[in-house]
């Protein structure tokens, strides 16, 4: 069992901060031309189910101004395009790589989706900017408490946060099954993309990531912590995955 949620996030860093710092863009550049391909099917073919159920919360009105933190190839932007084609919507990724493909990805369908590339723990955005900032399949690769914060002072009064990712089953039966499919589809699907050498060396690292993580009530807990508001989680596959939502405490939030 992973230790207490207020010792968490440090061991998290002491754990895995080289591995953030030293090794993830690598991996990025390496498996972004494959990334959404692999995922779908490693999660046998119920990857864009997933996002779809998960977006289909998140309802955007006609205006809004949307930030997508740690966007990859824009898969979220897009979506949120194609449901409203008038939101103003930004793209954070500290991976050119990943952004590359997906601003490929948004031209061709005709969408415009700034991208900003850095440090999604120092967001350049001001206080009280946006209507709704997104966060999907990528916390296990973050600080969260950091990231959780920044977003939170983005977030217009009223603004909602509107997260998605594989989590730690609270079950350990079910953890461990987890555990076991999730080291044979990394192998397959590094196989048969032919990853190089940087994803190949932390397949390791993303099972061991998911042991450190949190559940789906822990997760819900830490966003209390940090001031959300009206937390709500919807659990899928026994917590494999697991989609939030909070708001920051405030004005109901307006289209700019």
């Amino acid at each position: 069992m992973p230790p207490p949620l207020a010792a968490r996030e440090a061991l998290r860093k002491e754990r895995f901060a080289d591995v953030w710092t030293l090794q993830l863009d690598a991996v990025f550049a390496d498996v972004a031309p494959y990334y959404d391909r692999a995922n779908d099917i490693a999660a046998l073919g119920l990857w864009k189910y997933f996002r779809r159920q998960s977006m289909a919360t998140i309802a955007p009105q006609p205006g809004q101004r949307v930030l997508d933190v740690c966007a990859g190839t824009n898969a979220v932007g897009i979506g949120l395009l194609e449901m409203e084609p008038t939101l103003e919507v930004h793209a954070m990724d500290r991976s050119a790589h990943m952004q590359a493909v997906g601003k490929q990805r948004a031209e061709a369908r005709g969408f415009h989706i700034a991208s900003h590339i850095g440090d999604v723990t120092r967001l350049p955005f001001p206080d009280n900017h946006f209507d709704v900032v997104t966060l999907q399949f990528a916390s296990r690769h973050l600080m969260v408490r950091e990231v959780f914060s920044e977003i939170l002072r983005v977030l217009k009064p009223g603004g909602r946060f509107h997260h998605s990712d594989m989590l730690r089953p609270a079950n350990p039966v079910v953890e461990q099954l987890y555990y076991a499919y999730l080291r044979a589809s990394l192998l397959f699907t590094s196989l048969l993309f032919g990853s190089g050498k940087a994803a190949n060396g932390c397949r390791q690292y993303f099972i061991d990531a998911l042991k450190l993580f949190y559940s789906p009530e822990e997760l819900s807990l830490v966003m209390r912590e940090l001031g959300f508001v009206d937390v709500t989680v919807r659990k899928v596959f026994f917590g494999m995955l697991g989609s939030h939502c909070g708001v920051k405490p405030g004005a109901a939030s307006k289209a700019p």
